[in-house]
């Protein structure tokens, strides 16, 4: 496996993974493909790359993309779920499902973490569906929650020079 900075060519993947970063919280009862549409969620990958604060990484295996992390600030209307102001980076990972359980998004955790910090921010944050098992692993990887909802918390984690 192979960690790289994403290419312009990885941009059509965008759609693909943030619809598999989407918690399926019922399997006999998919999110509709659809979602990635509506505005609160369109707004993770419209236009990604344009902007010097969009940052992507992609993991590989065998020359084919198995999982993507990326990572901009984003403001304005409609906020981004894990919105905490707009100089801190929210954070996206996702995986193959055929994929998971391999320490594949551990990596790409950590290596869009320390290109976080390496650009000098202080820190990034992410939201998580509670009943997500990705809880756990952002919790061991130092994130904390900041705000509590219904369905979902809002995480952030400081950024150092030992990310960078």
């Amino acid at each position: 496996m192979t960690i790289r900075e994403m290419k312009v060519e990885d941009r059509v993947l965008l759609e693909e993974f943030l619809y598999l970063a989407v918690h399926q919280r019922d399997p006999a009862v998919p999110v509709p493909r659809s979602v990635t549409s509506e505005p609160g969620v369109r707004i993770y990958i419209e236009g990604f790359g344009a902007a010097a604060d969009d940052h992507g990484l992609v993991a590989e295996v065998d020359g084919r993309v198995v999982g993507m992390a990326w990572a901009r600030v984003l403001g304005g209307d409609p906020p981004g779920y894990g919105h905490v102001d707009d100089e801190t980076p929210e954070l996206a990972v996702s995986v193959r499902p055929e994929f998971r359980g391999r320490g594949i998004g551990t990596l790409l955790m950590g290596q869009i973490l320390r290109v976080l910090a390496g650009c000098g921010y202080r820190r990034t944050s992410l939201s998580v569906d509670k009943t997500n098992e990705a809880v756990r692993l952002y919790a061991r990887l130092g994130f904390e929650v900041i705000v509590e909802n219904d369905v979902d918390y809002l995480m952030i984690r400081t950024l150092s020079v030992e990310d960078g």
